[in-house]
């Protein structure tokens, strides 16, 4: 219920899930660069925008959405692809 959430007693919150992010916020939220829908990566606590290439952190379950504050992805498939020429 939509009081169980406002409360602090969310079962994802409950649990330890400091990252837990409301599903109806995921719906509305968009990358502030590109307008598009983000991917939300549970496991990183991150909202990701494949178009701009950045990953926005969660903090306490609150998604920063600033772009100073996003983590680049460019620099990741590189350094996991593990081939040099």
């Amino acid at each position: 219920s939509t009081e169980a959430t406002m409360s602090g007693t969310d079962p994802d919150t409950a649990a330890g899930g400091s990252t837990a992010v409301d599903p109806k916020l995921l719906e509305i939220l968009v990358c502030p660069i590109t307008k598009r829908q983000l991917i939300y990566d549970r496991q990183a606590g991150e909202l990701i925008s494949e178009a701009a290439r950045l990953a926005f952190p969660i903090r306490d379950g609150v998604p920063i959405m600033l772009v100073d504050e996003a983590r680049p992805l460019d620099a990741e498939p590189e350094a996991a692809d593990g081939r040099e020429s």
